[in-house]
This record gives C-alpha cells, sequence and structure tokens, in this order.
C-alpha cells in the first residue's frame, strides 16, 4: 500500500465509541463521520472493528544513544515504539554521554527527526553527569533546538533535598517539571528486588518500599513550597500512592506514573516463574512489588491519582541480563507490548475504557511534557497523530520479532490481546497493517 496523500478511515470506533469514518489529509484530521467523505484518490483504510485513539505519548523510554548503541538506538527504540502505537516518547538522560547540556540533547533530538517513526523529545539530565553534585545546563536545554521540558536523573535519584530544591524553583522560568527517580540511596544499599516475603526466601537484599515513599513525600513538600512542578517516576507502592493521594488533595502541583509491568507483575515471578527462578529478566528499578501494591496502582491509575501510564522501555544487551541474578542490569523493554499489556491489567479488568486509555496514555503525557500536537481529540481540524487498534485479537510474544534491539521483556512465550493495526504520525503512516513503513 502507498503510503503518501490522504487516508480514508473507514468504520474506526473512536476510543472505543460507535463506528464512523475518519478522513486524514495534510497532516490533520479534515473530517470525522458522514463529511469524512473522499476523493477516490484517497487510501482506503478498512478500520471494521478497530479502536482509534490518538497517538500515544510515552514520558519514560531509554532510547541508549549515544553510548550504548549495541543496547538500542534512537532508529531502533522510535520503530519499537511506532509498532506499540506511540507517535511521541521522551527520551530518558543517562546516554554516554550524558545529555546534560544544550549539544546532546540536539543530537538525539535530531535523531529522531531523522529516524522519522515518531517525536523524540530529550529529556535532560537535572545534575551533571548524573552525578548529584551540581545542577546541569537546565536553561541552556530549555533554550536549545529541542526545547527541553522534562529534567530527570532517572536512574538515580536526586537525593539531595537542597540540590532537589533548587531545580524546582529553576525550571519555574520557563515551565519545566523535574521527574523524580524516587530511590533513597542509603536505603537500597545492595537491593535486588522486593523487600518481603519472597526476598526473605530466596536470600536476595530487600529493596523496602518506604525508600520510594520517603522521597516522594520530601519532593511533594519541596514542590509544594516553592510552588514548582513535580514529575514522580515509576510509582511502584501502595504507600506511594497514599502520599500522592494526599499531595493532590492538597491541590499542589504533582503528577505521577506508572509502568506497564507494574501493573501486572509480582515478586513471586522471581521464585516461581515458568522462565525460571532467580530468572533476571524479572530485576527491574523499581522492583517488581506484591499483588496488594499492583491492585492499589490499578485503582490509583483508574481513579486519577497516578496520572499516567510510562514505559520505562530499558533495552539491554543479552550478555548484561543473561547472567547470575546478582551481576544482571535492572530493566524492561515495554514500548511493543504497552498497550496489551494496559488492556489486560486495565481494560479487561473493568478499571478503563478507551477512552480512560488514551486519557492515561495520551492526553495527560502529553500535557505533562508539554507537547503540542500530541494527546488532542480525534477531531477535525486536530493533527492526525492517531492509532488504530484492535482490541480483539491476541498474540503470542516473540522477541525475537521485535523492531527494538533488545529482547528483554519479561512476557516472552505469554499471549497478550490486541494488536496495533496502524500508526499515523501528522497524517503519515509509520505502521499500516500492523508493519513498519
Amino acid at each position: 500500500m502507498s503510503t503518501g496523500g490522504e487516508y480514508l478511515i473507514k468504520g474506526a470506533r473512536v476510543l472505543g465509541g460507535e463506528a464512523a469514518d475518519l478522513l486524514l489529509r495534510d497532516g490533520v484530521v479534515a473530517a470525522v463521520g458522514p463529511d469524512a467523505a473522499s476523493e477516490a484518490a484517497a487510501h482506503v483504510i478498512d478500520a471494521d472493528g478497530l479502536i482509534a485513539l490518538p497517538g500515544l505519548v510515552d514520558l519514560h523510554t531509554h532510547l541508549r544513544e549515544p553510548g550504548r548503541e549495541d543496547a538500542e538506538t534512537v532508529e531502533t527504540g522510535t520503530a519499537a515504539a511506532a509498532l506499540g502505537g506511540f507517535t511521541a516518547v521522551h527520551a530518558m538522560a543517562n546516554t554516554s554521554p550524558v545529555a546534560d547540556t544544550a549539544g546532546v540533547v540536539e543530537q538525539v533530538w535530531r535523531l529522531g527527526r531523522q529516524a522519522g517513526h515518531c517525536d523524540v523529545q530529550p529529556v535532560g539530565a537535572v545534575t551533571t553527569g548524573l552525578g548529584g553534585a551540581m545542577l546541569a545546563e537546565l536553561g541552556a536545554m530549555a533554550d536549545s533546538a529541542a526545547r527541553v521540558r522534562v529534567f530527570s536523573d532517572d536512574g538515580r535519584c536526586v537525593s539531595d533535598a537542597v540540590l532537589m530544591r533548587r531545580a524546582l524553583e529553576y525550571v519555574k522560568a520557563f515551565d519545566g517539571v523535574i521527574a523524580q527517580h524516587a530511590q533513597e540511596p542509603r536505603l537500597t544499599e545492595g537491593a535486588q528486588m522486593n523487600e518481603g516475603v519472597v526476598s526473605g526466601r530466596l536470600g536476595l537484599v530487600g529493596w523496602p518500599a518506604v525508600a520510594e515513599e520517603a522521597i516522594i513525600a520530601r519532593d511533594c513538600l519541596l514542590a509544594a513550597h516553592v510552588g514548582s512542578r513535580l514529575h514522580v517516576c515509576h510509582v511502584s507502592t501502595a504507600g506511594s500512592v497514599e502520599i500522592l493521594r494526599w499531595a493532590k488533595s492538597k491541590g499542589w502541583n504533582v503528577t505521577a506514573e506508572v509502568t506497564p509491568h507494574h501493573l501486572l507483575l509480582t515478586d513471586e515471578l522471581v521464585e516461581s516463574s515458568p522462565l525460571g527462578s532467580y530468572n533476571p529478566i524479572y530485576k527491574v528499578n523499581p522492583p517488581l512489588r506484591t499483588r496488594e501494591d499492583v491492585e492499589a496502582l490499578r485503582a490509583a491509575l483508574a481513579d486519577g491519582t497516578i496520572d499516567c501510564v510510562a514505559t520505562d522501555h530499558a533495552p539491554h544487551p543479552v550478555e548484561d541480563k543473561e547472567t547470575e541474578w546478582d551481576a544482571a542490569a535492572m530493566g524492561m523493554i515495554g514500548l511493543e507490548t504497552a498497550l496489551s499489556v494496559v488492556q489486560r491489567a486495565m481494560v479487561e479488568t473493568g478499571l478503563l475504557d478507551w477512552a480512560g486509555v488514551a486519557d492515561r496514555m495520551s492526553a495527560r503525557p502529553a500535557a505533562i511534557g508539554r507537547l503540542s500536537g500530541h494527546g488532542r481529540p480525534i477531531r477535525p481540524g486536530e493533527v492526525a497523530n492517531i492509532t488504530l487498534y484492535d482490541p480483539s485479537a491476541s498474540r503470542r510474544v516473540e522477541p525475537s520479532g521485535f523492531a527494538s534491539r533488545s529482547r528483554n521483556t519479561p512476557y516472552t512465550g505469554l499471549t497478550l490481546p490486541g494488536r496495533v493495526v496502524a500508526t499515523f504520525l501528522r497524517g503519515r503512516p509509520t505502521v499500516l497493517e500492523g508493519k513498519l513503513q
């Protein structure tokens, strides 16, 4: 099928509602419903049974370039994103060199434009070299061609309260946000998995929930004190949910994300997975938690206490994961399975409808990241960033077929629901019939 010009999408269910035709022309939604007639030259897509969602937006993606192209590149990572239904991703700063200057963030931004699979919005480091000692060039990154608005030392916590306060104060000038990796380092020295019954049985050093919760509580108070924006990365505990709920009840400008894997998987898998016990595929930061934590996270995403889903797509080469547990790298890939996992954890459980999924995976992350043109309603005049999804399909996860350069998925061999059929970036298909264009 040709990939240019005008597209008439026939019979898509917008946000899971009634079937309607969509006409995409010149990068925008030209018409919806009965007005979506077109000249014969339009490319017609039969979307019977498919759900139309605004293109997904990921606030938390590791593309690894520059420096770790053996794990992922901007090209392969954004191809994976498009196949997962994403039209924009935020590329985290823990590259080599670290994205702590205008030059590095502009390099990542330009690589994204060259790849063309989705928009790449670089995230700037909060501190120089992620060292936690002095602020990075926040203003220069904000003024760069990349127009950085999200800053994070993700992978490391900004544990110094004075430095965190200064960062929050600094970004107020350009409506930026500090995205915190909430992990008190002294409480997690040598930690290997969630501290609890399973870690005790396995003899692994535990990672206590309080290490996350203490930082979130501190930073919510700091954000309120200076009147700035705080975003909490990959929330993983029921206690964190309660702290966020309290902060939001005060009207403080605090947002939060949860990963798909923390909505579905528990620490019990480290002991009793079909893939074998002590399998490093389940080693992730923050760690997989308990069933009670999973239930609390799902409820918080449903009621809006947690604002959005973010993948924390963390690719690693085989040699960094297929090793003994203690030496293995932390992280899972997730771009190509995110929507399916959310369907399993949130839609099939009745906690979210498809309009809710669009809000949590597109509208809210776009708003938090200040991405114009993304997360917009599917209506005439809006930018045509659209994902077509088949919720009735199912697939057995085979990472060998992934576009990502890495294979460290916890879902290998599992059957997940749904399939991304098409992704449109400003009216141009990046994915058609499930295949990269």
